[in-house]
């Protein structure tokens, strides 16, 4: 007896060649009726006998395509219609609930076939399929159907018509199908002749530029992106002084897993992230015999190293035959550029020549980091091949929420029903260019799944630009705006990604945050209990000399903490690096400033104090990016192995442990007055950080314990609070799959007011 089944499916079901799957499976078992994507998922009705029925709904959840995923699916069964073939549908519109695919790395058949010059698609760099190639930074709105993608612009020859409307080619609705006939193609402009156009043979003239030096301006998958050979030194610092970058390390791109094996240490987790479709950037161990460039990644025994994910980056890549430097195409602290137009006005002083192509990028995607930590696959940061896939909640939302995310690292998210979309890494919200990067970022989120706020949460701080921005958009569109403390949602971020109940210890450490009280956050401890917060516990409050100053001077954070126990006077005679780093007239000056308290707002920063051991122990006096002190503090300890702590002092205020750190610092000034090695210092200073962790979560009785905040960035210090809580039973979470630092923080604002409405 013959009977219909009726699907409605949700989850990551469009852009992975879900609906040639229905159709070959359907017709397998001679099933007739049809399949067509909706802006909620996917739709099919099918008719055939109950046995055949069964084995279609069965095999349609356990054999699906390589980056598809059913994360909800809905059937009934109905009187049969009489369908007598199988068809594909033309896309239906309505509420926007599918889900929108990352930009997925090449897969093996399109790699091949570039390189075999048998082929119509040999040697043409936008070669992709069902199973690889761009679709968030490609895609307007849903459903994800060509004309609603930068591809409209390019209607497709009859070569590639005939593969994208057959259900057995590999290319049956590749929404991005293209081909040399039809598809993007390259230019190459150079500025060395006043931007006279080499449009000759673009490609090999990239490669020529690279082979001799020269700083090439790639418009990749999501921005452009700016390439120079990772072995020459001058080159590599001839990008540095140009991108205004002179310390942080550089991303390097590899030809193949052979070639990163020469330089780096891979272990087999490490290599699957690297060839995954995701294809981020990995944090690799350098070799002690490396053979690029020292100022790729001065001073850092690790390597960001990546594979090709493109057909671009793999046909230049497999010319060359060389790691190249493969960096965010801007200036330091502005905007990854996406347009040619805007790329050639604001990259015009840092590179020599850019290969370009005429396929509109829709949205910057920059590339994901990720870090292997305590054998977990840790992202650092969230963006291509990730975003904007969402995360799943158990409960589900009353209302929608928009989240405007952090001041530093910004994300923002759009929460609607059991769902949070996390955007793609936007940037530091320093200056208007990333603010507009971020408004847009919100546009274009929103209209993929017409998405109105009914409720906008924000950081406390009154004066982030993000801030203002959530104000004036919640007084426009007259809805509430909830403002989320900045660790609070730290800790709610990982709750979210864990789906974590309450109670539970919430462990916040970073570099800044404000707190409810005024003073500048860090260091902190939560009890955290049915949207209630409760802090505990945290860092007694030490000076920050100059303010925001401080972040880029470890020395002030280091005199800052000197001073809440000994004077100037008294610290000249212990010749500690950290004096001979201001000259006395600047010691004069600041003698001043602490004794009448201008700008000296008062820190319980971790991230600060990770800052003024460093320049204790003359590693920084002066960093020029985020987290370059507190790298240099874990990197000194290399390979030593102690279970050596420093003591500290505890104060009880108000029912809140206070952290006195004057006896670690005391002991660690007397170490390095006996000449002890700068690895065992920094090695007992992590040690003491982490037995502060053990000793607040053993008193506050609590057994799952969260660690959070930019600090878990520190593969030593994550590794061994894990270790230690894990000895002394407790449960511990950390974040994986959303960052540790302020890249996760709008996930966490949403789920905050979740929290709190629950």
């Amino acid at each position: 007896m013959k009977q219909r089944l009726y699907l409605e499916i949700q989850g990551t079901v469009q852009g992975v060649g879900f609906r040639p799957f229905v159709y070959q499976l359907a017709t397998a078992l001679n099933l007739f009726g049809w399949v067509n994507n909706s802006a909620a998922g996917v739709t099919i009705e099918v008719e055939g006998g109950r046995t055949p029925l069964h084995l279609f709904l069965e095999k349609l959840q356990t054999e699906l395509p390589p980056n598809a995923k059913i994360d909800a699916l809905k059937y009934q069964y109905l009187e049969p219609i009489g369908y007598n073939n199988f068809e594909i549908h033309a896309s239906q519109t309505g509420k926007k609930i599918a889900i929108v695919l990352p930009d997925l790395a090449t897969c093996s058949e399109c790699i091949a076939e570039i390189f075999n010059p048998q082929n119509r698609r040999y040697q043409y760099p936008f070669t992709n399929c069902t199973h690889c190639g761009p679709r968030y930074s490609i895609i307007e709105t849903l459903p994800y159907d060509r004309p609603l993608t930068s591809m409209a612009d390019f209607p497709m020859c009859a070569d590639c018509q005939r593969e994208y409307e057959d259900p057995g080619d590999r290319r049956f609705h590749a929404q991005p199908n293209a081909c040399p006939m039809c598809g993007p193609k390259l230019e190459f402009l150079s500025h060395v002749q006043g931007q006279e156009n080499t449009n000759q043979a673009p490609l090999e003239t990239a490669i020529q530029y690279i082979l001799h030096g020269k700083i090439v301006a790639l418009k990749g998958l999501g921005g452009f992106q700016l390439l120079v050979d990772a072995r020459n030194n001058k080159a590599v610092q001839q990008l540095r002084d140009r991108k205004q970058r002179p310390d942080k390390p550089f991303a390097v791109m590899y030809p193949n897993l052979l070639s990163i094996e020469n330089d780096c240490s891979l272990s087999q987790l490490e290599e699957k992230f690297l060839i995954s479709p995701a294809s981020p950037i990995v944090l690799l161990q350098k070799k002690k015999e490396f053979n690029l460039a020292e100022n790729v990644a001065p001073d850092n025994p690790n390597l960001g190293v990546m594979l090709p994910y493109t057909p671009l980056h793999h046909l230049l890549l497999n010319a060359l035959n060389f790691p190249v430097v493969t960096t965010s195409g801007n200036l330091s602290d502005e905007p990854i550029c996406i347009d040619e137009t805007e790329a050639l006005a604001r990259l015009k002083n840092i590179a020599d020549g850019f290969l370009i192509h005429n396929r509109r990028i829709l949205r910057p995607v920059d590339d994901s980091v990720v870090r292997v930590m305590n054998n977990t696959p840790i992202v650092l940061r969230r963006s291509r091949g990730y975003a904007p896939e969402p995360l799943t909640l158990k409960r589900t939302l009353s209302k929608n929420v928009l989240a405007m995310g952090a001041h530093l690292k910004n994300t923002v998210a759009i929460a609607q029903k059991n769902r949070i979309f996390l955007s793609q890494h936007i940037g530091d919200l320093s200056n208007q260019l990333t603010l507009q990067v971020m408004e847009k970022t919100l546009q274009k989120l929103s209209q993929i799944y017409d998405f109105e706020p009914d409720i906008i949460t924000c950081d406390l701080h009154p004066d982030y630009l993000s801030t203002h921005y959530a104000k004036n958009l919640a007084q426009t569109l007259n809805i509430p705006l909830v403002r989320v403390q900045h660790h609070h949602a730290h800790i709610y971020a990982c709750m979210a990604e864990h789906q974590l109940e309450s109670p539970l210890l919430g462990v916040a450490w970073d570099g800044t945050g404000y707190g409810e009280n005024g003073t500048i956050w860090g260091g902190e401890f939560f009890f955290l209990d049915k949207g209630k917060t409760q802090r505990i516990a945290h860092l007694k409050p030490f000076p920050l000399i100059g303010g925001d100053q401080a972040n880029k001077e470890p020395r002030r954070s280091a005199l800052g903490v000197l001073s809440q126990w000994w004077t100037l006077e008294e610290l000249s005679y212990l010749n500690i690096p950290v004096l001979q780093a201001f000259s006395e007239q600047d010691l004069q000056l600041i003698k001043t400033i602490l004794k009448r308290k201008i700008n000296t707002p008062l820190t319980s920063s971790i991230g600060r104090l990770f800052d003024a051991i460093t320049s204790i122990l003359g590693l920084h006096q002066r960093v020029t990016f985020e987290g370059q002190a507190a790298m240099a503090l874990e990197f000194l300890i290399g390979d030593l192995k102690t279970d050596e702590f420093y003591g500290v002092d505890w104060e009880e205020k108000d029912n809140i442990s206070m952290i006195n750190v004057q006896p670690m610092v005391k002991a660690i000034l007397e170490d390095l007055a006996l000449n002890m090695g700068g690895d065992l210092i920094a090695a007992k200073f992590h040690n003491s950080l982490v037995e502060l962790i053990v000793t607040v979560a053993k008193k506050s009785k609590l057994k799952q314990v969260v660690l959070v905040g930019g600090c878990f960035q520190n593969k030593y210090l994550l590794e061994r609070a894990v270790q230690r809580l894990t000895m002394e039973n407790f449960q511990v979470f950390y974040p994986q799959k959303s960052p540790p630092n302020d890249g996760a923080i709008a996930l966490g604002q949403v789920f905050a007011v979740a929290a709190q409405s629950a």
